[in-house]
């Protein structure tokens, strides 16, 4: 089954729109919070987000903006505004759709259908090309830019995923900060090695079950880190 973020401050829209797509076999969670809602966009998988663009709390182009950035699925963005710029600027933000209110429920379940379809058919014929690192429960889909503990999926920076993904694919090997920080981020390290320890940290709290005695990025004192496999 299909599952459809609907984030949606209306509660009677949010309710008819969830009626009309639970009839046609989606399984639908609604958040009427914008600040919620993007925490929940992030934090689970969902194949389709249903995304208001007056939103209290975050705004809807913002949601857009960073569930762009941290993920690869569609979204229909929803508003009463008409106006030409409002769209121009949602899509360009990344949304899939942009529907004007009032619309048909009857409408938004077939583009609903139409965008799941389109998205499944992209994943399913690039599926076999992608490139996988899979050590003791971590997964790193190097072409989809995602990161998994134990099949939970965890939301990842740019710089984060690549720093995870370097140290991932050289295991063993012992890297100081001045290397990494030349390797990730492409310039030299004078006065930025500091943020090679902040995304060691940052990654650490979300990969390891225990951050006192890390399992996959160990510190080795007076030199730098390794991945441990």
């Amino acid at each position: 089954m299909s599952e459809i973020l609907i984030i949606e401050d209306e509660e009677a829209i949010a309710e008819l729109e969830k009626d009309y797509l639970e009839l046609s076999g989606f399984g639908i969670t609604i958040e009427n919070d914008g600040n919620k809602g993007l925490e929940l966009a992030l934090k689970k998988d969902f194949d389709l987000v249903i995304l208001d663009l007056m939103l209290p709390g975050t705004d809807g182009f913002e949601i857009c903006r960073q569930i762009r950035q941290n993920k690869d699925l569609p979204i229909i963005m929803v508003s009463a505004k008409k106006d030409e710029i409002d769209k121009i600027r949602g899509l360009g933000l990344g949304a899939d759709d942009y529907m004007t209110k009032p619309f048909s429920p009857s409408e938004l379940v077939a583009r609903a259908n139409a965008h799941i379809a389109r998205y499944q058919r992209l994943v399913g014929s690039n599926a076999n090309n992608n490139e996988i690192i899979e050590i003791r429960g971590l997964k790193i889909d190097k072409t989809a830019r995602r990161v998994y503990i134990d099949g939970e999926e965890k939301t990842f920076t740019t710089k984060e995923f690549d720093l995870l993904t370097f140290l991932a694919q050289n295991p063993n090997h012992v890297y100081t900060k001045e290397e990494l920080f030349r390797n990730i981020w492409d310039m030299e390290s004078i006065g930025g090695i500091a943020t090679v320890t902040v995304h060691i940290k940052k990654i650490r709290e979300k990969i390891e079950f225990d951050t006192s005695n890390p399992q996959y990025i160990e510190t080795i004192w007076g030199v730098g880190y390794r991945f441990k496999i």
